[in-house]
């Protein structure tokens, strides 16, 4: 997931005296103000009342800001954003007991690892009026959770490659552009173990899902000796930005990463699409923590989301495909930067229990090593 945008003087005084209390007094007033973020975030106020408040974890080029404030002005409350960049990270702080958040977007093999470990609530249907809006197709691929009983989708996508024209004039629509040895230095793949693993992969006809060690160390033996010594690194963060300043032409990532970052006129030398060769694809969803203070905030989020006006708006934002809600598609105004007929292609990631260790061992102990 994929991959989102980050939300973004004491008066002067007569005497010293003065200073000092202005000082006092705005600090207290900082403090009450910023409730839960000095601490567990959407903690209770002083009085015991819980504040008006949506603590959201998510990917980073997500969620567009319009949209969070729509919500915010519609129901009166404050939407505290954090963002990450790998379904690792996310999981690691929320397993780790930090954050204090309330709605996350975990991929579908995640959000089947965090069901089984018990780390959400239930979603209550009863609370929810849009969920007829979602695709059954897309349904149908969540095989973790195909009731909806924990999770809720949110978009259904994939990673892919997109390609400076300007500079690469000639190139294949397949994986094998890592390959290229006269585009070394000017490349990037994700951070992301199950996506560059998945690329190798399927490019070398195996499923994203393998659990083959043969197959595996294929995938290995693919990245090391022939993609990873054209490339400048493994990016996760920002390789939407060295692509729009030019220091990178060619990066694997997902298409908001990219079209976030460059301008209007860039858009005209900028190529995105997902390979024939199919690559991992993701469901990412919304789910409610264990523990979450303000689970009825985090319903009403979610319906929102997918009220076909907002859900149109969101993937208008970012030029996706409206793949998960039907009747946002009628609504869109902006030609997606790619198909939903390309992600046919496409594989869902799955959790891969634990033979998720083979692919723990090739990633950070020969891939990763020394970067």
């Amino acid at each position: 997931m994929k991959k989102i945008p980050v939300l973004d003087a004491i008066p002067g005084s007569m005497g010293l005296q003065k200073t000092a209390a202005a000082l006092a007094a705005a600090l207290l007033a900082a403090v009450l103000g910023l409730g839960g973020c000095t601490g567990k975030a959407g903690s209770a106020t002083a009085s015991g009342a819980e504040s008006k408040q949506l603590n959201i974890y998510c990917w980073t080029y997500y969620v567009p800001l319009s949209v969070r404030e729509k919500f915010e002005q519609e129901y009166g409350v404050t939407i505290i954003f954090d963002e990450y960049d790998s379904n690792e990270s996310m999981y690691t702080k929320i397993q780790a007991g930090g954050g204090g958040y309330d709605l996350v977007f975990p991929s579908g093999d995640y959000v089947s690892i965090m069901i089984n470990q018990g780390m959400f609530e239930k979603i209550d249907h009863s609370r929810l009026s849009n969920m007829g809006n979602i695709d059954p197709l897309v349904l149908e691929k969540t095989t973790y959770d195909p009731k909806m009983e924990y999770s809720v989708p949110y978009y259904f996508g994939a990673a892919g490659i997109a390609v400076n024209t300007a500079r690469v004039s000639n190139f294949d629509r397949s994986w094998s552009i890592f390959g290229r040895s006269d585009l070394r230095g000017r490349m990037t793949m994700l951070d992301d173990m199950r996506e560059v693993m998945g690329d190798a992969l399927v490019h070398l006809g195996y499923s994203v899902n393998s659990k083959n060690p043969a197959e595996i160390t294929a995938a290995q033996n693919l990245i090391n000796d022939t993609w990873k010594p054209n490339l400048v690194k493994f990016d996760a963060e920002a390789p939407g930005k060295g692509f729009a300043t030019g220091d990178f032409w060619v990066i694997q990532g997902y298409a908001e990463m990219v079209y976030e970052e460059i301008s209007e006129d860039q858009k005209k030398d900028t190529v995105f699409f997902i390979p024939p060769e199919g690559g991992p694809a993701y469901i990412d969803s919304m789910c409610i923590l264990k523990g979450a203070q303000h689970p009825d905030l985090a319903h009403k989020f979610i319906d929102f989301i997918h009220r076909p006006d907002i859900y149109a708006e969101f993937t208008d934002y970012f030029g996706f495909p409206a793949t998960v809600n039907v009747p946002a598609r009628a609504m869109k105004t902006v030609t997606p930067y790619y198909t939903a007929e390309e992600l046919l292609r496409t594989e869902l990631k799955d959790d891969l229990g634990a033979e998720l260790e083979l692919y723990n061992d090739v990633w950070f102990n020969s891939i990763r090593v020394g970067e």
